[in-house]
């Protein structure tokens, strides 16, 4: 997997866990917000909660490669910051959901505390969620460098 992979996968692979009290646009939506503060204060075993055994990519990436990825990233970049915006959300079945979402990411590498040498990336997400045992888990993510609207 490319290095430069998006911290915001971070994010995607927190989509997810939301009890049934709401519709499932609002328990997608709560749990995009819970993504994000998982990625941003880098809890690796939340974000690892999220994705599902089954999961793939186009990439060719499974669970434990995405895994391997975001513990990776995290020990790397000490401070993660981002910014997201849903672009879309579509309820393809009960339990089954697409979010599509424009993510800006800022970050900081290890051992760069008092260096002005931050990196930032837009990037754009397709995301595939299924609801199982009662939490929604990413079964798959696709990303592409993106411009912010």
């Amino acid at each position: 997997m490319p290095a430069r992979t998006p911290a915001a996968l971070l994010l995607c692979l927190a989509l997810a866990a939301c009890a049934r009290e709401t519709s499932p646009e609002d328990e997608i939506r709560a749990v995009v917000a819970a993504a994000e503060e998982a990625a941003e204060s880098r809890d690796a075993s939340a974000l690892f909660e999220l994705i599902a055994p089954d999961y793939q990519d186009a990439r060719g990436n499974a669970a434990e490669e995405i895994r391997r990825y975001v513990r990776g990233y995290l020990v790397t970049h000490q401070s993660i910051h981002l910014l997201m915006r849903v672009d879309e959300i579509e309820i393809l079945a009960s339990d089954l959901a697409r979010l599509r979402a424009t993510v800006g990411m800022l970050g900081r590498e290890a051992g760069a505390e008092s260096s002005w040498d931050l990196a930032g990336d837009v990037y754009e997400f397709d995301v595939t969620l299924a609801l199982e045992g009662g939490e929604w888990l990413v079964t798959r993510a696709d990303w592409r460098r993106g411009l912010a609207n």
